[in-house]
Parts: structure tokens; sequence; C-alpha cells
């Protein structure tokens, strides 16, 4: 029986790439099979356009809380690509063979084409190259890849090293589930192959897959059936969307520009090859020409750069480089040699980090400049461009149309006017876009709260070359803007469980884009997570914000939304459950601290307004008795924080005129607290106070004459532990309020001939009331201290002048 001709290579190389291309043009194959994706088999007249490479298939599946996508990406020195052409120029049948790339299989995958890509499964492999090195005292896989097969042997030769190399790679591993269902489906379109008429009068199957794969399908495909394998449909499984509609599931592949940049190693692309531009220079221009190539280019980005690079340092690289490979049995320096004569010749200080190209990943922090620059120029800057007529998804002419619509063109900066029809309508288009990460739309000033009463924001508008890509990948999340900005912004808010500034955050985002529409499902995991935050600091900022935006978002669309109903009443019920322990307060919680009382308060409020308004429409589901009982205990609990006794008292304070058959509560209970409190922390009960009822407060004569006995009431050391938090109290009037307290402090001592400015401004070249006291202070104890040792020396205040 014949058998197939699997060729394993590594993913991006240009000694696999010409083997390939040299095994197709001699055996003129009746099929070539492709590790690539099977559901792209139907279009592959889409990669014989006239595309500048390089280019990637993306391939995607959205549905409810399902989001996958990876990329299949081309280089010219792809073994992918010259299967491609090459098996076109012989006439073969060319096929992908592989799992499409939202099979759970790639679940965790962003690349078809990584090299293992199993944690659990790569020890093995590793093990077996880190031998390989330490025998053949090489540093680095990629050293180790170079040395092995990127030194120019025959294709004979070439063959046979692979071979050996990827048996012992692999050995008898089965691999990870996901490896294991993408080699059945290889095999067993190896398998229909081979049964087709042609193979069977002696024509030849060549295929062409990662090398990690290759032992494997050569043991499987025999065992298999020769019938043509069908491509799998996504199976959804049945989540809670689905008891309220049926789930949108988008699924697909649309090709895309890649760039050299996405495809390097160094860049975090788990890739088979690293520096892409030095491989493609390979591919053209031989290891001289490349290397050739490569020095010039370093020299020069160097020199733009400022940094050493002299002629005598490129003849030292030269040198150093012809020296190394001599060393190491090369016939002609190979990258890693010249890229080690790179760092010997040029880099004079002792290295923080290890040098770059002898691990895998992005660059770690440390790494001299010189060797930054020298890598950057390796990975090269070359962007791909498709092909006019590139069939793309729907919603790359849909945001072309919107933004025509709206007179928006992606250039320069563009200032909006937020309280104009045509200009919000305008940002909301914009806003969208921005949750769909697209490149070239920064939003470079504006509110950070969409209801924070300011009326102009600016963009800054572009079309980088990642836009192109960027907008075609976005196209997995819906066919228009309105709806892909949506699912990704819902999906975004499902990835915020039980952090509820993340949660916050997204609402926002939502009211700029106009997005007050969610999916049942995702209601109820916000209700979920609101239920579940464990900090009452956090639940302020979140509930005030949505709050708003749910009482006067008319202008944003989002007044009255279900999705702000229900975190609202998930959060009161939270808020006062996380309320009414007794806990001490960090003073950087202290505003967010207070921003949950007056959160709640105003809740509170606007629910007994509209039970009193008939016409309004239905009020939120929360009970204000509940929060007037967690505030009055709150204010009489001795153990809880001064603060939140304060707030939680002014609270009452400030609602008592709304629920009549409620304990009222006045000014009495106000001072009745604050006379409880230490001196220290006297203020700190003060703020809550004014922060929620200082309407109430400022204006009651009675406040201000209580206020006066109990600062009186002070010696001097408990004014100077008091004075700092009252004077931040203070702080929560706003001038106007503060001058009417003034007056009232004046006429308690007669002073009424003065101007309340004798009180609020603060006097050049006087020293501040707290500074004062604190000297005072200082002498009484001094005196008291001489009084210790028998000297008795009178107070300044009674000292007879001469």
């Amino acid at each position: 029986m014949n058998a197939p001709h699997i060729v394993g290579v590594r993913h991006h190389s240009p000694a696999c790439a010409r083997l390939v291309a040299e095994r197709i043009r001699a055996l003129r194959p009746a099929h070539v099979l492709i590790e690539g994706p099977a559901d792209f088999n139907a279009r592959l007249e889409e990669l014989y356009l006239p595309h500048r490479l390089p280019v990637a298939i993306y391939s995607y599946l959205s549905a409810g809380e399902t989001h996958h996508g990876s990329w299949s990406p081309f280089a010219e020195h792809s073994p992918e690509w010259q299967a491609l052409q090459a098996g076109r120029e012989v006439g073969a049948d060319v096929r992908f063979i592989d799992l499409p790339a939202w099979h759970d299989a790639f679940s965790r995958m962003e690349n078809r084409y990584a090299d293992v890509a199993d944690t659990q499964h790569e020890e093995r492999a590793a093990a077996y190259e880190r031998a390989l090195t330490e025998q053949l005292s090489v540093q680095g896989r990629d050293a180790l890849w170079d040395h092995l097969f990127e030194d120019g042997c025959d294709s004979a030769e070439l063959a046979q090293r692979l071979s050996t190399y990827f048996e012992h790679l692999r050995g008898e591993d089965p691999g990870s589930l996901g490896n294991q269902a993408r080699e059945t489906m290889m095999a067993r379109w190896i398998a229909w192959a081979m049964a087709q008429p042609a193979v069977q009068a002696g024509a030849p199957v060549l295929v062409v897959c990662g090398g990690y794969h290759a032992p494997a399908l050569a043991r499987l495909w025999p065992g298999l059936p020769a019938l043509l394998p069908e491509t799998p449909e996504p199976e959804v499984e049945d989540t809670p969307d689905a008891r309220d509609q049926d789930p949108v599931v988008r699924y697909g592949s649309y090709l895309v520009p890649y760039t050299f940049k996405r495809l390097d190693a160094f860049a975090g692309y788990a890739s088979g090859m690293p520096s892409p531009a030095y491989y493609q220079w390979m591919w053209e221009l031989g290891p001289e020409g490349a290397a050739h190539r490569a020095l010039q280019q370093v020299m020069q980005r160097l020199r733009d750069k400022k940094l050493p690079a002299s002629t005598a340092d490129l003849m030292a690289v030269h040198l150093r480089a012809q020296g190394l490979a001599r060393l190491r049995g090369h016939e002609k320096p190979l990258r890693s040699d010249w890229l080690d004569a790179l760092a010997g010749a040029l880099v004079k200080e002792a290295l923080d980090a290890p040098l770059p190209w002898t691990y895998r990943g992005p660059m770690r922090p440390g790494t001299a400049p010189v060797l930054v620059q020298a890598m950057d120029v390796l990975a090269g800057d070359i962007a791909g461009q498709l092909a006019d007529g590139t069939p793309q998804p729907p919603l790359v002419k849909a945001v072309r149309d919107e933004l025509a619509a709206h007179g928006l063109e992606l250039r320069g900066q563009r200032k909006l006017d937020l309280l104009d029809a045509a200009d919000r309508a305008r940002s909301r288009v914009l806003h969208r876009l921005a949750l769909l990460r697209l490149p070239g739309v920064v939003r470079s000033q504006g509110p950070k709260l969409a209801m924070s009463g300011e009326r102009t924001e600016v963009w800054t508008l572009g079309q980088p070359f990642e836009q192109q890509a960027a907008l075609i990948e976005a196209g997995a999340w819906g066919a228009n803007l309105h709806d892909a900005a949506r699912a990704r912004l819902e999906d975004e808010l499902r990835h915020a469980k039980g952090r509820i500034g993340p949660l916050a955050e997204g609402l926002n985002q939502a009211a700029w884009a106009g997005l007050p529409a969610l999916s049942g499902a995702l209601l109820r995991e916000l209700q979920q997570a609101m239920a579940q935050e464990p900090r009452f600091e956090a639940m302020g900022p979140a509930l005030a914000v949505m709050h708003t935006l749910l009482r006067h978002g008319q202008l944003l669309g989002m007044a009255d939304a279900p999705v702000l109903r229900v975190a609202i009443e998930a959060g009161f019920d939270r808020a006062l459950w996380l309320l009414e322990p007794p806990a001490a307060i960090a003073p950087s919680d202290i505003d967010a601290h207070l921003q949950g009382h007056l959160a709640l308060r105003r809740i509170v409020a606007d629910v007994l307004a509209d039970r009193e308004d008939a016409a309004q429409a239905e009020p939120l589901e929360v009970e204000p008795a509940r929060a007037l009982a967690v505030w009055q205990r709150k204010a009489a609990d001795a153990g809880a924080a001064p603060l939140s006794r304060g707030a939680a008292l002014g609270a009452t304070l400030s609602l008592a005129h709304r629920v009549p058959q409620a304990p009222q509560a006045g000014v009495a209970d106000a001072m009745q607290l604050l006379h409880a409190m230490p001196a220290p922390v006297l203020g700190d009960a003060l703020t809550g106070l004014l922060a929620l009822a200082r309407e109430t407060l400022s204006s009651e004569p009675a406040f201000a004459a209580g206020m006066d006995r109990t600062v009186q009431a002070l010696d001097n050391a408990d004014f100077v532990r008091a004075m700092p938090s009252l004077r931040a109290a203070f702080a929560w009037l706003p001038p106007q309020e503060r001058g009417r307290l003034a007056d009232q402090v004046l006429a308690l001592h007669d002073a009424t001939h003065l101007s309340g400015r004798a009180l609020t401004a603060r006097h050049e070249g006087e020293a501040a009331p707290e500074a004062l006291a604190a000297a005072r202070a200082a002498e009484d104890a001094a005196i008291a201290r001489l009084a210790g040792w028998g000297l008795n020396l009178p107070s300044l205040e009674t000292e007879e002048q001469p």
C-alpha cells in the first residue's frame, strides 16, 4: 500500500518552506493536504488573490457567553503558504485538513501555528530540546533550530534531520485532548485522500503539518474510514440566555492583514520562528544576503537612535561572527552567530537581563538598548495588505456607512458639543468604535462620567495600518456597529463578576455609547455581581453613577434603563448589609464611604418622591424604611466609626421631613453625638453630619450655638488634636453656607459689626488658629516642667510688661 508523504515542519521556517515547495514540484502529488482550517476550503480562491503578505485567516465563534478568536497567519517563508502556491502550480487538489479554529480544541490557543501549545504536554518536548542544546553546546531552542536545519543543507539531508527530530520530540506522547481531536480530523482527511482513484493508481499524497503532529498522523490514518470528513458545526452550550430568546451564534473565517510585529515570537506570539524580517531576507537573499541586510539596517537604526555604532564596531561584529561560526561548526554565520557578535561588540556594560534571543516571549526589563533595537529591526515593520475585492464581514461596510452618514472622517482631531444633537450622535458612534478597541479612535479630552454636566469632548482620529485588521476581527461581535459594540460591552461586563468598579465603568461606557439594553442573562449576572460585592466603599461610587444615569439619563437614552434598575436594586440591598456591622474606615476610603451614604440617601429620597407622585413611573423596588432603620442603628452604635455614625445620623436628619411616621431626629441629636466624641475624632463625626445634612444643619442657629460651645469647651491640647478633622469637616460647606455660619458665630459673641470674612478668610502673616493653640500647649508644658523643678514662672498672659 502506498504511504502518504507527511512533511513535518516548523511554522514560518524558510528551510521547511523550501523543502515543501521542492517536494511538491518533484512529486507532483494528486492531493496536497495542509494543516489549516477546513471550513475555509470552499473559499481557498481568496488566498490566491494578489495580497501583500503577511496575511492571516481569522476564525471566530461568538455565542452568548462564548467568544473565541484564532489566527492562522501566513508569510512568504511559511511552509503552508508555499504548499498552497506549489500545489496549485502542479494542479493538485489542495485542501486544509485541520479543525476550524473556533473549535474547542483551540480554546486556549490564539494562533493555530503555535509550537506544541499544550502546557501539560510541553515538558517532554522541552526536555528533549534541553538535552540537545546541552549536547551540542547551543543556547536556546531557536539557536538549536538554526544549528540543525537552517544551515543550508540539501533537501534529502534536511528531510532526514526533520523526521528524526520530530520523532524524538513527540515520542509516544498521545498529546492533549485538543491535539488528539485535531490529529484525528487531519488523519481522516489523509485516509480519504489515500482512497481516491488517482492515488490508488499510483499518484502520491503530500501532507504538510506541524512537526509535532507528523508522527501521530502517520500512525493514525490507516485505521480510519475513507469517507470525506465533514467539517463540524459549532456546538453551543445551553445558557440562561436561552430562557429569554434564541442565542445568536456567529462564527466564520475572514482574511485579515497581518504584520511581522504580530508574527514575531518576541512580541508574544508562540510561532515557530522569531525575527520574521530576518527569515524573510533569508528566503529572498540566502544566509549571506540576510546577514548583510540585517547588519546594514541594525547599524542604521543605532545611528538614528544616537547609540554607539561606528565603522570599527561593524568590523568587530564581522570578525566575531566569523569566529563564532567556525567555533560552532557553521559553514556560514547563522542568526544566533550574528546576534551574539552584535552583543559582544556593541554592549560595553554588564547585562541586567539575559540575551533576548536565548528565551521566548517578550523582552525582559533591563535589556540593553542596543539589543532592543537590533531585535526590533529583525522583527521588521512590514504590514500585509488585502487585495481589492477580498470578502469582509458586514461590520466593515456598516461602519463606513455610519461614519459617512454622520459626517465623520477618521482623520485629525474632532471637537464635539455634547449638548448638540448631531454631535451627540457622532459621540455615540465614536464611543462604540472605542468599545471595539479600534486603533486610531482615541478620546483625548472629555468628561469621565456620562452625566458630569461638561459639554465638550475631543477625539483624535486616524487610520493606522492595524485598523483594517482590527475592524475585520471586530466583525465577530456583530453585523452592525450597535450590535457589535453591545456584544463587546456585554462580554466585558461578564468578566467584571464580583468587581463593582469595572461594572460601574462598563455601564458608564454604555451610557456614552447609547446602549441601554443588555441581555436578560447578563442582567441576572450583574444582579448577582452586585449582591456579592464585599466592600461598602466600592458600592458608593458605583451606585451614584448608576442612579444618576437612571434618573437623568434621558439625553443618553439611559433613563429608566432595565440594566440600571436591576443593578441599583441589588446594590441598594447589598450596601445596607455591608453598612450594618461596625468597621474601621481607612483614610483612603473616607470619600468612597461618604459617597455610599449619599447614594443610598438619594435613592431613598427619589423612591419616596415617586411614591407620592402617582404620575411617576414604577419606583425602584427598594425599602426606604429598612435604610432608615440601618442608619438609626449605625448612629447609635458606639463601636462604629465616628465618620459613619455622623453620616448615618445626617441621612436620617435630611430625610426626617419626608417620613413623618419615622422617629424624628434634630439638631439636639447631632449635638449629643458630637459631645460624645473624643477630640481627635470630633471632626470625623462632624464630616459625616455635614456631608449628609449640611442643608439642614448650616441653616439652624442651634447648630452654630452648639458647635461654638463644643469648641470653647476644648482645652488647648484637645483643640490641637481636634482642629485637623474639624477643618476637613467644614470644607464640606460651600463658601456661601460657610459665610452664613460665620455670621451666626459672630452674633453669638456680639461681634456683628465684623464681616463674616473675619472668621473665614486666612490672613497673611498671621498664624493659623491650630498653630497658636499648639504654641500655647507647648508653652504650658514647659512651664509645668519648670514648676516641677521648683521654678515658678508666670504665664505670658499675666507677666508684667516693663
